[in-house]
């Protein structure tokens, strides 16, 4: 939330909470809670959208955990879906109860679109994201986001009020020794 100091600050603390529980070799749902205590703890009152995604690279299955993001849009076949995936409340906010970590349908083939609602600020809706998607299907995930940024941009005549980020990923299914996805992002 924000371009200053502070928010550079609030990113830091988060993707390191994260990282740590990661590397602690946590489940999501713990990485889940240790972000969201380290800004309690730390945060100053902020508050931070999320989403914390694992994918198998053995193709045994994709999981994400959503805190108050928009759902993810998939590319399938040709068709764009946004992935209804239930929304916990987000980072900073005293939840509840546990994070849910929900099943992804994952297919060889699909192309996962996650974003901020920066993509989606009223300044921003006459942007069709799955237009975009589905006019960028035979372009390398990088270039996906770098059209979708730039469409936000212009509908925003170059000044987004929100910020907005963009993760592209292409999964391409398990391949013994070989790369398993191709990923673009933007900040």
């Amino acid at each position: 939330m924000g371009h200053d100091v502070d928010a550079s600050l609030i990113a830091t603390l988060l993707v390191n909470a994260s990282r740590g529980a990661r590397r602690a070799e946590e489940g999501l749902a713990e990485q889940a809670r240790q972000t969201n205590q380290a800004l309690l703890e730390h945060g100053r009152g902020a508050f931070a959208t999320g989403q914390l995604l694992r994918i198998a690279l053995d193709g045994s299955g994709a999981q994400l955990v959503n805190a108050g993001h928009p759902w993810p849009l998939r590319l399938r076949d040709g068709t764009v879906d946004g992935v209804r995936l239930d929304a916990d409340l987000p980072f900073g906010v005293h939840a509840p109860g546990p994070y849910r970590v929900q099943d992804l349908d994952l297919e060889p083939g699909d192309r996962l679109v996650l974003y901020t609602d920066g993509m989606q600020e009223r300044q921003a809706e006459s942007v069709d994201l799955p237009d975009v998607i589905r006019n960028t299907a035979g372009e390398h995930p990088r270039e996906v986001v770098r059209t979708l940024a730039q469409a936000v941009t212009d509908a925003c005549h170059g000044h987004p009020a929100d910020d907005a980020t963009i993760v592209c990923l292409d999964w391409h299914g398990p391949r013994p020794g070989g790369r398993h996805a191709q990923a673009g992002a933007d900040r």
